[in-house]
């Protein structure tokens, strides 16, 4: 089988659109050169990668197989390119990383100040949610993320760097405010929580089943900032990361409520993929975190 690195660089960016169009705007090339390209790569491998279905193509069971392998070509192309550019005493390289969308607020602030440092370096950076997280790592598609719980069915590599506090907000106007609540009088409230299978889902669902305690719910929100808006409107009350209220608690558009067993404590962690081989970069950006953490007096023991 005779395959070229530009078709399978060409297969990958339609697989991953499933559509030629997109996949040429992507490779600022025409959509008959892209068709062209996976014609010819198909009439190497033998077999049929796409099938057209109405007006959408899906992958075949050949192109999802293809798909996977070109992939891990890639990936291992990219760790050569860095490994020679640091060989050449290079600081140039990517960094690819995924960040759990709670953590936007500070990992945009860490990767800045890595770029200050080193320039030349490329940056790939993906904002997501649990779940794409966790296929980034069980593909290694990432050289590490940021995240709030590390799987447990994953052999990573998972360091803690700081302590993630989730807490309950409500409107500044809220009957709770400024009060010591007890635990029995938030049952009584409504809240607006993020989507199944979120960590900060999972974790305030642990909080409260060893309490033996549940909560009602008005609403569910995969995000952050639509939570802290809903809450801003009186749908109810939310618990969120703290490091999520720097604008709303300076603005008092909200507040935390000083609520008995909170806030939830949890830890932002690096992870990545067991005996992953690190790059300069890579080890630059862990350093980098962890003194981050530590001038911010928020590591932990």
């Amino acid at each position: 089988m005779h395959v070229t690195l530009r078709q399978l660089h060409v297969f990958e960016a339609v697989a991953r659109h499933l559509s030629y169009t997109r996949a040429a705007e992507e490779l600022h090339l025409s959509q008959p050169a892209v068709s062209m390209q996976i014609k010819q790569l198909e009439g190497n491998v033998g077999l049929a990668l796409f099938e057209q279905l109405g007006k959408k193509i899906f992958l075949t069971e050949a192109g999802r197989e293809l798909y996977h392998y070109s992939q891990q070509i890639s990936r291992e192309l990219s760790e050569a390119e860095d490994v020679l550019e640091e060989l050449k005493g290079s600081r140039r390289g990517t960094l690819t990383i995924a960040v759990a969308s709670t953590a936007t607020y500070f990992a945009l602030h860490l990767l800045g100040r890595f770029h200050q440092r080193f320039p030349e370096a490329n940056i790939s950076l993906d904002v997501t949610n649990r779940k794409s997280l966790l296929r980034h790592l069980e593909e290694n598609t990432v050289d590490m993320a940021i995240m709030g719980r590390p799987p447990e069915s994953l052999e990573v590599v998972a360091k803690p760097f700081m302590e993630n506090p989730l807490v309950v907000i409500a409107p500044p106007t809220h009957s709770l405010a400024g009060q010591r609540v007890p635990l029995t009088v938030l049952r009584q409230e409504t809240f607006i929580l993020r989507e199944h299978g979120s960590g900060t889902r999972i974790a305030m669902e642990r909080f409260f089943a060893r309490l033996g305690a549940t909560i009602t719910s008005s609403m569910e929100i995969s995000s952050n900032e639509a939570i802290k808006q809903a809450v801003q409107a009186g749908f109810g009350l939310g618990i969120v990361s703290q490091h999520t209220l720097e604008k709303e608690l300076a603005l008092r558009r909200l507040v935390i409520l000083e609520v008995d067993s909170f806030p939830i404590m949890r830890h932002w962690y690096i992870v990545y993929r067991k005996n992953k081989r690190a790059t300069a970069l890579h080890k630059a950006f862990k350093k980098l975190v962890f003194e981050e953490a530590r001038e911010q007096s928020i590591t932990f023991n």
